[in-house]
């Protein structure tokens, strides 16, 4: 090898030497390659490098800088960081280096990249200037004559260039202008030019000024005008003078080119006008009327500029909008009140780019000139309030962005400031409907013909965006303005064109002050009010409304403020979240009547009638600013209603009626049922005025029969118009009735209904109409049942002729084709449906004729099952009467019950059934059930099953035990009546075999003798009556209406009247006695899942103790039973399994998901209700219950994790129920907080804690709880073991007292650290290190066994858990104990120290600390000291900051035993402990060069270990190593230990780690190279192959092939043996 490099360097030069020699020239054509690197950290570092090594060879460095720069700055991407460093190496050559010749052609490189550029680049441009300077520095003399010579031999040349040559020659010209400026502004002396080159320059000058700017080619004129724009200055003044006639125009004309042009004009533009008006050499060489020209040109710029535009020119596009700025600036420095005054003049002109552009240089300017256009303060605030109604959106956006800034600075007062406030409000207003109806925006916002071409939606939507932030500056921002806002932000809440606006207003009442300058406040209250309408509006506007009421309430009445004070949070409750709202599809009409009670209550209590008369007059007043077809009028319809419902002055309610009905639009269905409600609400009050009215409007809106034909005839339109007319009035009188006082209704209603008032309404055609109607006459039933309610009973006049329109606007009108009637007719039909089941439960009883004409239009049809479905559906509607509180309710809802059921008996047997006419009750025993029917009564009848018979029943059976005897009575012939149609219907086969017959006929029999009893006596034995009715349904039903029956019973058990609520307890009771054992399992879990959910619902105990003895005993034996079978299903019912080794989670059925629900839910109910037997089995078998819902707590939280968090819930809520069975509340505490956590971290905590509680509780019980729980360790489901892991790793830290327990404990633990679960290895680990500190001598061997062991483990998990419990056993671990296994320890932490995971680092570096304690005089842990030291320098700066202060804690740990004096000091530093990398880098070199100086014979090893670290995966690792093993190279001065590393280490640096893809390990690899460099001293040796005579191709070439002998040079060393290179 020595021969072959001898060969390839010099024949006297060792081999040694050239390959060290061959790796320094490599690694500096390495740095200066990096200098393109794409990362500045990277560049600066090489950067950095190479100014450290060019000192010791600056010939070298500008050699292999010159080879790169061959390309350009095109092939080499950071040119500026090759001339800086060529700058260094020309500073440090010596003055016999530094030939003339020479540094031109250094000169030449610059010079010439300079030259061939086109662009402005202000680094490499300064780069390059700076080369320059250093050139110049050794030869002052160089740069004129240089250029003198250039500009001598170009000149000649420049008048027979071609145009598109010219470019190119203009650029130079501005290159060398800027290097001109920038050396003086290095060094501001004299201009570094002669009068040779002045007068050449001014020849340049003249040239590009009179021939070139004029070129056709328009590249040509840019260039020449940008070169212009750096030659200005450079220039005499009188040239300067006479050239600005023909520069401004040719400038001005390409600055209205497109944006790039422009830029470059503008620019230009600003140097000319500075050099022309802010020249220190004398005044402006233009008056202000010779720069009228330039500011007529440049003010449409700036507003074409300033304008939003596509993202590819958005930069450029504000870059000449602030160039443009500049000029401007420039300008009014010079002339600053005449460019104010010719500002404010074009903003009085018609042309709308020049007033945009000069609103916007007002707005740039404003801020830089405050004391020179003091003066002009009112003259701007004129011309600001003359623009503020301009149609222009430009306009009004400068305008918007404006005002802020003259506000910001105090510009704005008074009036003209509450007109700004105004102007911004305005536009604020406009609403996301108003930006999709170009008409509204068309006359509300932009009164302009030309709208449509002129305005865009995305222009107006910024606008409102502008000046919504505007407002919000000017509140929060400027102190000055609180004077402006309050209070005339006030009145801007009222007028309708701010409405858009108020939820940006609203946030601005922060704080208010009463002033006598305030709107109304009634006017405040009753618009806002209004505008709580809509709870989910644009930017939670009912939220901020809802708060300003309160800001406002000082204006109001005190009551009214201290109410609002209590009421607004109820209601911002409500509205609180968005999202939660929209699953209500009745939120809206729930949100509207919390407004009107909302109201109601506020007219309470001001109880001020002045005050409620002028919020009446406010509301009145505010008709105008709602449209009719919104929400908002028919709210405040009924806000005005409620009002008058409160006012005692009829004339004063009859003119605001009127007012109501002429503002009202009877066309819009939303207005007109608003109008009606209103209405409505002045009848509970006014009812006689109402109805007056009422009747006027009807009169007035009649037609005869031959009009309405006519309008038939004529257009649709019109009949629509008499349909609209009708539903409105039928409305109102509908809610004119509902409304009404109870006791004065009776004569309305029959005066209403006796003179066949409505009767005119039932020509209605339109489907909307006819709801209309239909809802009207169910108004007037509900308003006499309600009557009724009150103890007003009266029947309803003419109720079989409200029956009979109800059913003829049911129907559908053949020849009716106003619209589709699909979806309609089934609204009307239901809405007919409801009204038939309130009007046919009142009084008096239905004719035979009405009811069959009922009948027949509900339940006509042919099938029998559509006939059993609509008899089911008009049962469900009475439903709500027969269980309602009221009696009178009840008894007309089992009377219609009774009778429907008779009608539809008799349409199933045509009036005689197989059983007799009802009610004889003749029973026919001999009758065949099973016996064939003829095909036609077959078909028509349902079956059995259809009559959903256990529901129906058990509907009806707490009317058996109703307080009153006619209800009593009617129920018990419903149920007979049910059994004697179920009896006559077929059943299914599948069915039929589970009813016996004869004993069917039997019991239905002992109920006609029920009946006949209770028909012929009075007093009978209630109880014994019942008893006999529940026997008897009990033999009458099947089992699976049996079944049915006990799913349906929670209404039941919960009725309204207690004494029904009992007796359906007592019944279910008999049920489950007589009948109990045909229930399956299932059966049983409905049933009892219902029961219990009517044990949760009553609120009566007694009842509910009732509903608990139904599914299980109060007997103390019993109750035990009942737990141990409850927890056995919980035992058995594996629910989800959680296999981490495929990370998969399955779970079971659905119905095994029931089991498990209904099993918790019982828990529950036997916790909350058990009573005192329920609670003495709980505290008899505390241990199994809590083992049982530890152990399920774990599973379910495996389920959970599938995002199924319904079965935890549950058990959690079982779990809360034993905490408080039990009294154990800060386990409650602890479950309400964190219970439902599913990440299984969490919920291990949560166990955890649930144990350590009942410790503390109880801590007799822990014996046999850890008793269950260990055994639990053997179960098949995993995360039951890991729930019972959990458990026992807490219980055992209460253990001490029970030796025996703790011994079985730490054998059970110690045996399952090796299940499969990395779970359970975990925490039986964590429990053995919580034993007692008292007990753990005795125990210390096998934990630290177990930790041992566990550091190797297969799991990551599980190692972190061996090393973190490790810190926590060395606490109490003596030396004895961990003398044996201490290097094991040290072994198996060094290899950890190495995980990704960041915990794992952290605590395994802590713990090697940790046992420093042990280590003290320890030959064997020094040693391992030693060998983890390096790894421990490298982790001081980790990226993670746990890992850094471990290491640093540990590093000042081990310090004491490393015997290497001076450490401490260093570790005292500030530097040690900061994390900056220039501080660590810092900290590295002190450290090395102790270490070194004092334990030479050590650095060997830890240069091994670092160059190790070269390949570690964190990249500042590598670069950490990097940085240390030059450390240590550099300051090694042996060179025996040297020499095997140095070419090694330079190989890595050059090879790989330089191409590195991490930024930080190339930037260190820069830095490395560049101190090994220094270090080795090689590089002065070398001969630079820069050719000072030859031309720069030579140089090139040379570079060229030096870089190949050297890079074969490099493979050699490379590729040679250790032991080779270490004789070397």
């Amino acid at each position: 090898m020595a021969r072959s490099m001898s060969a390839s360097s010099s024949s006297t030069m060792p081999s040694s030497s050239a390959a060290a020699a061959a790796a320094a020239l490599e690694a500096v054509q390495v740095l200066v390659a990096s200098l393109a690197d794409e990362s500045p950290v990277a560049r600066d570092a090489a950067l950095a490098a190479l100014r450290e090594i060019a000192p010791m060879n600056p010939l070298l460095v500008l050699d292999c800088c010159a080879t790169v720069s061959r390309g350009g700055r095109r092939r080499f991407g950071n040119i500026a960081g090759v001339f800086l460093v060529m700058a260094s190496a020309v500073r440090a050559l010596h003055r016999s280096d530094a030939e003339r010749e020479f540094l031109r052609k250094l000169a030449k490189i610059a010079t010439a990249e300079i030259v061939s550029s086109k662009e402005l680049n202000v680094d490499w441009q300064r780069a390059a200037a700076s080369l320059l300077v250093a050139i110049g520095s050794h030869d002052p003399d160089l740069f004129t004559p240089r250029l003198k010579d250039v500009l001598k031999r170009v000149l000649p040349l420049l008048g027979s260039v071609r145009d598109a040559q010219r470019p190119v020659f203009a650029n130079a010209f501005r290159c060398w202008c800027q290097a001109a400026w920038q050396y003086i502004g290095d060094a501001p002396s004299e201009l570094p030019f002669d009068t040779d080159v002045m007068s050449f320059m001014n020849s340049v000058f003249e040239l590009l000024l009179k021939v070139w700017t004029g070129s056709r080619d328009l590249q040509v004129r840019l260039s020449s005008v940008e070169a212009l724009g750096e030659m200005v200055g450079l220039v005499t003044r009188s040239q300067l003078k006479s050239a600005l006639p023909r520069i401004i125009p040719t400038m001005l004309d390409l600055c209205r080119k497109d944006q790039e042009i422009a830029f470059v004009a503008s620019h230009s533009l600003h140097n000319l006008l500075n050099a022309s008006l802010l020249s220190e050499s004398g005044p402006p060489l233009l008056d202000f009327e010779e720069l009228t020209v330039v500011l007529i040109t440049l003010l449409p710029l700036a507003s074409a500029n300033n304008s939003k535009v596509e993202h590819s020119y958005v930069s450029k596009g504000l870059k000449t909008y602030n160039e443009i700025q500049h000029c401007f600036l420039v300008i009014s420095s010079a002339y600053p009140e005449d460019l104010c005054m010719f500002l404010l003049n074009k903003c009085k002109s018609k042309d709308e780019a020049s007033i945009v552009g000069a609103l916007g240089t007002i707005k740039h300017l404003l801020p830089r000139l405050l004391e020179s256009w003091h003066t002009k303060q009112a003259l701007l605030v004129e011309i600001l309030k003359s623009l503020l109604e301009e149609q222009s959106l430009g306009i009004r956006m400068a305008l918007a962005e404006l005002i802020v800034v003259m506000a910001s600075h105090c510009y704005l007062s008074g009036h003209p400031a509450e007109l700004a406030i105004e102007f911004l409000v305005r536009h604020s207003a406009i609403t996301d409907d108003d930006l999709n109806d170009p008409n509204t925006l068309k006359h509300e916002y932009f009164q302009d013909k030309r709208f449509e071409m002129k305005i865009s939606l995305s222009g107006l939507s910024e606008l409102r965006a502008v000046c919504e932030k505007g407002l919000l500056l000017l509140a929060i921002t400027i102190p000055e303005m609180e004077l402006v806002l309050w209070p005339f932000i006030l009145k801007l809440i009222i007028p309708k064109k701010y409405t858009g606006a108020v939820a940006t207003t609203n946030p601005l009442y922060t704080e208010f002050n009463a002033s006598n300058d305030i709107p109304n406040p009634e006017d405040l209250f009753a618009r806002l009010l209004v505008l709580l309408h809509n709870p989910l509006a644009r930017g939670q506007l009912a939220t901020h409304i809802l708060m300003v009421l309160c800001y406002l309430g000082q204006l109001f009445p005190r009551n009214l403020s201290l109410f609002l004070q209590d009421e607004v949070p109820k209601m911002k409750a409500y509205i609180s979240d968005p999202e939660d709202l929209k699953q209500d599809s009745t939120y809206q009409e729930t949100w509207d009547g919390m407004i009107i009670n909302f109201l109601a209550e506020s007219l309470d209590v001001v109880n001020d009638s002045e005050w409620v008369i002028s919020l009446g007059d406010a509301f009145a007043r505010q008709y105008d600013l709602y449209a009719t077809s919104d929400g908002h009028s028919a709210l405040l319809h009924r806000c005005l209603g409620m009002l008058l419902q409160k006012v005692d002055d009829r004339i004063y309610v009859r003119e605001k009626i009127d007012w109501m009905c002429t503002h009202s639009s009877m066309s819009i269905p939303i207005n007109r049922l608003g109008l009606a409600q209103g209405i409505g609400l002045v009848a509970a009050s006014h009812l006689d005025t109402v109805l007056e009215k009422l009747k006027n409007i009807l009169d007035n809106a009649g037609q005869s029969t031959l009009q309405r034909f006519l309008s038939l005839l004529s257009f649709r339109a019109k009949t629509e118009d008499v349909d609209d007319t009708y539903a409105a009035l039928a409305l109102m009188y509908g809610y004119a009735a509902r409304y009404a006082p109870s006791t004065v209704i009776e004569a309305r209603i029959n005066a209403l209904v006796g003179t066949n008032m409505l009767g005119r309404f039932l020509h209605v055609q339109h489907p909307t109409a006819k709801q209309a109607v239909i809802t009207a006459i169910d108004l007037l039933g509900q308003a006499v049942i309600t009557a009724a309610e009150m103890g007003i009973s009266f029947p309803l006049k003419r109720r079989d002729q409200l029956l009979e329109y109800v059913l003829t606007l049911m129907g559908r009108d053949q020849n009716d084709d106003l619209v589709d009637f699909s979806t309609e007719l089934l609204h009307t039909q239901s809405l007919a449906l409801s009204a038939c089941t309130t009007l046919v439960s009142i009084e008096p009883r239905l004719p035979m004729e009405t009811r069959n004409r009922v009948m027949k239009a509900t339940l006509g049809g042919e099938d029998g099952r559509s006939r059993a479905e609509q008899l089911l559906h008009i049962l469900r509607q009475l439903d709500p009467y027969v269980s309602s509180s009221a009696e009178h309710q009840r008894r007309r809802g089992c009377i219609a019950v009774n009778e429907v059921l008779v009608k539809f008996r008799n349409l199933c047997s045509g009036g005689f059934g197989v059983l007799g006419p009802y009610p004889s009750f003749t029973l026919n025993k001999q009758v065949d059930q099973a016996a064939p029917r003829s095909l036609s009564t077959a078909f028509v009848l349902p079956n059995r099953d259809s009559l959903s018979l256990g529901e129906r029943i058990m509907a009806y059976l707490p009317r058996c035990a109703d307080t009153n005897a006619e209800v009593r009575k009617t129920a018990i012939q419903i149920i007979a009546l049910f059994f004697n149609i179920a009896l006559s219907l077929p059943k299914q086969k599948a069915s039929a075999s589970d009813v016996d017959l004869e004993s069917s006929y039997s019991a239905l029999s002992s109920l006609e003798d029920i009946v006949s009893i209770i028909r012929r006596e009075a007093s009978v034995d209630q109880a014994e009556v019942f008893h006999r009715v529940v026997s008897s349904v009990c033999i009458l039903l099947s089992k699976d209406e049996l079944v049915v029956l006990l799913h349906s019973c929670t209404l039941a058990t919960c009725d309204k009247v207690k004494q029904s609520s009992d007796g359906s307890i007592q019944a279910i009771i008999m049920f489950i006695v007589r009948r109990g054992k045909e229930l399956r399992e299932p059966d049983v879990l409905r049933a009892t899942q219902s029961l219990l959910s009517s044990a949760v619902s009553l609120t009566d105990k007694d009842s509910r103790r009732e509903v608990l003895n139904a599914s299980f005993s109060q007997h103390k034996v019993l109750a035990i039973l009942f737990l141990e079978y409850i927890l056995s299903i919980l035992h058995k019912e594996p629910v989800a399994t959680n296999d981490s080794e495929k990370g998969e989670i399955t779970s079971e059925s659905s119905a095994e998901d029931c089991i498990l629900q209904a099993t918790m839910f019982a828990l529950n109910a036997f916790l909350r209700g058990g009573g005192k037997a329920g609670k003495q089995a709980v505290e008899q078998s505390y241990p199994s219950v809590l083992s049982a819902l530890i152990l399920k707590l774990g599973s379910l939280h495996g389920l959970a994790e599938l995002g199924r968090i319904e079965l935890l819930r549950s058990l959690l809520i079982a779990f809360q129920s034993f905490c408080d069975c039990v009294g154990d509340v800060e386990m409650g505490k602890i479950l309400a907080r964190d219970g439902e956590q599913t990440e299984k971290e969490k919920w291990v905590d949560l166990v955890q804690e649930v144990a350590c509680s009942s410790s503390v509780k109880r801590p007799k019980e822990v014996l046999p709880t850890c008793n269950i729980l260990s055994k639990a360790l053997n179960n098949n489901q995993r995360a039951e073991r890991e729930a019972a892991a959990a458990a026992l790793s807490e219980y055992i830290r209460h253990s001490e007292k029970e030796p025996i327990l703790l011994d079985q404990m730490v054998l059970e633990l110690c045996q399952h650290v090796s299940d499969d679960s990395p779970t359970v290895r975990s925490l039986c680990l964590r429990g053995l290190v919580q034993i007692p500190e008292s007990c753990m001598p005795k125990y210390i061997q096998q934990v630290l066994g177990v930790v041992l062991a566990l550091l190797e483990d297969i799991k990551e998990s599980v190692q972190l858990t061996a090393v973190q419990c490790l810190l926590t056993v060395l606490n109490v671990s003596d030396q004895d104990a961990i003398d044996p296994i201490l290097i094991n320890l040290l072994v198996r932490l060094r290899n950890l120290q190495v995980s990704m995971n960041t915990k794992m680092r952290s605590n395994a570096f802590a713990a090697y600390g940790a046992l420093s304690a042990y280590g003290v005089g320890s030959q064997q842990f020094l040693e391992q000291i030693h060998a983890t030291l390096p790894r421990l320098i490298l982790h001081l700066h980790d990226d993670e900051l746990s890992v850094r202060l471990a290491c640093r804690n540990t590093f000042q740990l081990l310090a004491p035993l490393m015997e290497v004096d001076g450490l401490s000091s260093l570790l005292s530093k500030k530097y040690f402990t900061s994390d900056r990398r220039s501080d660590y880098e810092d900290f590295i070199r002190d450290l090395t060069r102790q270490l070194c100086r004092l334990s030479p014979a050590r650095v060997d090893s830890y240069l091994e270990s670092a160059i190790q670290a070269f390949d570690a995966p964190w990249p500042v690792i590598k670069a950490n190593a990097v940085c240390l093993v030059s450390c240590m190279l550099s300051f090694l001065d042996d060179q025996r230990f040297l020499a095997p590393y140095f070419s090694q280490v330079f190989a890595i640096l050059v090879g790989r780690l330089s191409q590195s893809p991490d930024a930080v390990v190339r930037a260190a690899a820069s830095s490395a190279l560049g101190l090994l460099i220094k270090r080795s001293n090689v590089v002065k040796s070398l001969a630079p192959k820069f050719d000072r005579a030859d031309s720069s191709q030579n140089n090139s070439q040379h570079g060229d092939s030096h870089m190949k002998i050297s890079s074969e040079l490099q493979e050699e060393t490379v590729d040679m043996p250790k032991d080779t290179q270490g004789e070397q």
